[in-house]
């Protein structure tokens, strides 16, 4: 079992994420608790699993907006699961695209990845039939996969794209190769993260091509303005989204409040623990 947890900050709200998996299990279970801050009352359990793809993806298109270039018109999307659904959702809120383009492995899942777009978004999404065909000349580039290896080349990158990466959340897998994450300004959500298990920048780190000081900034910092973003129409950018507490219990605690709003949800009783301690 594993957590990890915040508080949010101005709401007197703390929670986070619980995962849990069976010694024998091949799967594992995402909950997110709310807690008031103030007296530890419980507020909402949230199935974070299900919650997951649209936080991801609102943190992605969070990164995306900060650091890429006003005039970015392309978007190429990399994945073709929940994750990656997340993000075009998300993505397609913060900036009007005229191109998106989407590349996954099988013809199937880039079809049904497209039908999915036009069905639930109004969306035209181009489906193609390499990596690097979704990159060529995109603006914004967005993998969402599970991959071991880089989903494409530094190469194919156009001068001036950014890049938000979520698949490279262990030390095992790259979704991008070392000399993607060299040329780039490198932000990550949390910069103790980026160490621990940033894949692509680990690889990178330790076959020398960055030191440890590539870092540039946390996004945190960039979008309170505390640190530079973008700082060219030339420059490569990268957004190396791990997840973090604190995006998990602003996500929640979004939703609290609207079921809150709108009276949906389940009531669930619990007992303090002052009616049953001695």
């Amino acid at each position: 079992m594993t957590t990890y947890i915040a508080i949010l900050p101005e709401t007197s709200v703390m929670g986070g994420y619980v995962y849990s998996a069976g010694f024998g299990a091949n799967d594992a279970w995402f909950m997110t608790p709310l807690f008031d801050a103030e007296t530890g009352e419980p507020l909402a359990l949230v199935d974070g699993s299900y919650m997951n793809p649209f936080k991801t993806g609102a943190v992605g298109a969070a990164g995306s907006d900060a650091l890429s270039r006003e005039d970015a018109s392309v978007l190429a999307i990399i994945g073709t699961g929940k994750q990656a659904k997340g993000q075009l959702r998300a993505h397609v809120s913060v900036r009007d695209f005229e191109e998106i383009k989407v590349y996954s492995r099988t013809e199937k899942r880039r079809d049904e990845f497209t039908k999915w777009a036009s069905t639930e978004l109004g969306r035209t999404v181009t489906p193609v039939r390499s990596s690097a065909a979704a990159v060529d000349e995109a603006d914004v580039i967005v993998t969402a996969t599970t991959a071991e290896e880089p989903v494409f080349e530094f190469e194919d990158v156009s001068p001036g794209s950014h890049i938000t990466a979520i698949g490279q959340y262990t030390p095992g897998r790259r979704e991008l190769d070392e000399d993607t994450v060299r040329h780039a300004k490198y932000v990550p959500d949390l910069r103790e993260r980026a160490f621990q298990d940033a894949g692509s920048f680990l690889y990178a780190l330790e076959s020398g091509s960055i030191t440890e000081d590539h870092v540039h900034a946390e996004l945190g910092e960039v979008l309170a303005g505390t640190a530079e973003g973008r700082s060219s129409d030339e420059e490569i950018t990268i957004f190396d989204s791990g997840g973090t507490g604190i995006e998990t219990v602003a996500a929640a605690y979004l939703l609290y409040r609207k079921a809150r709003e709108e009276g949906k949800g389940t009531m669930i009783d619990f007992v303090p623990a002052s009616e049953i301690l001695p």
